[in-house]
């Protein structure tokens, strides 16, 4: 079992496809028969995998738009943890609500949270650190 998995990808389109490649064989090699829980995980990691890549700003241009991401399991719970190198995002997260049907986006941050036990966000360090947790 690999209970611990850290990787940087840039924050570009295509990264998406790298990090739910990562999970899916992080998540396999747990060996958690439950699809529940990896689904909630799975959803929550894509939603603000995607916000980072479409939201990250940086102020100086030549270093490059990237973010980490942490994967950890312990007995009690799935934690993924995400940072980028970007400027500091204004989030309220306790403000999040769904966006309206008719919208084309707005949704992903409301999806995490109902997905997961826990989504915190905080700027530390000049990076954006998100952690998604899912209580086993």
């Amino acid at each position: 079992m690999t209970d611990h998995l850290t990787f940087e990808v840039p924050a570009v389109a295509e990264s998406l496809d790298v990090v739910q490649d990562r999970f899916g064989a992080w998540w396999d090699s747990l060996g958690i028969d439950d699809v529940r829980l990896r689904f909630s995980l799975e959803t929550a990691l894509a939603e603000i995998a995607a916000n980072i890549v479409e939201h990250t700003r940086r102020t100086d241009v030549e270093a490059g738009r990237g973010y980490s991401v942490t994967l950890s399991a312990t007995d009690r719970e799935l934690v993924a943890v995400l940072a980028d190198n970007g400027r500091p995002a204004d989030v309220d997260l306790s403000a999040v609500t769904m966006a309206d049907p008719d919208e084309e986006s707005g949704r992903g941050l409301a999806l995490a949270i109902a997905a997961l036990d826990r989504l915190e966000h905080e700027h530390t360090g000049g990076r954006n650190v998100w952690t998604l947790a899912c209580n086993r």
